[in-house]
Parts: structure tokens; sequence; C-alpha cells
């Protein structure tokens, strides 16, 4: 029986697409699995989501901000920077170009 990959292709991606998620605004971690999940891409655990917006924050990437709730616990809210547009555009086009390749192989091997 053969593994299943996708955990390993997502994290190969997940990146690239957090910051996809937020270019239609500021959003909190939470919201942005839910949205993640939406799309077709399972299940995005808090243990696997938060490390990657801590170190997009750290990159400069995105920009973050605690804001406390009349109910339930504070939230931890992340921006798009103009440094993640960037690099969002830059690395977004090498993943379509690497798509194109993997996409035109399989082809190759009947795969569509």
């Amino acid at each position: 029986m053969t593994a299943d990959r996708r955990a390993s292709w997502l994290k190969g991606v997940l990146d690239l697409l957090v910051l996809a998620s937020l270019t239609e605004g500021e959003n909190y971690g939470y919201e942005i699995a839910k949205s993640l999940a939406g799309s077709g891409l399972g299940q995005i655990k808090g243990g696997t989501l938060y490390p990657v917006l801590n170190r997009l924050e750290e990159a400069g990437l995105v920009a973050a901000e605690f804001r406390v709730t009349e109910r339930g616990p504070g939230r931890r809210y992340y921006r798009l920077t103009e440094q993640g547009r960037s690099t969002l555009a830059e690395q977004g086009d090498l993943w379509v170009a690497f798509d194109r390749s993997v996409r035109s192989v399989l082809a190759k091997g009947g795969i569509q």
C-alpha cells in the first residue's frame, strides 16, 4: 500500500497558501484554517498553522495584532504586508510554473 503524500505536499506550499488567504483582508488563525479547509485542503491543525504564521511574521510577510474581544479569548489578527504581497506574487508565479511541469510529467504517465 502506498502512503498518502498530501500532508507532505501541503507542508511545501502552506506558507504560500496562507499568504494567498490573506489577500482578501486580515484574519485570525482559526478562520484562515477554515478557509483553507473549505478550499479542499483538509483540516489544518493549529500545531501546523501557527508556526507558519509566526515564521511569516518574523520574515515581515505578515503583520499581527492582538485584539481583546468582548466575549471569549482575544485573537491575534494577521494581515499581509507589502513585502508579503511581493513574495506572494513572486513565489506564486514559481509555484504555478512548477505545477505546470508536474502536470506535464503526470500527463505523460496517463494521469490527467
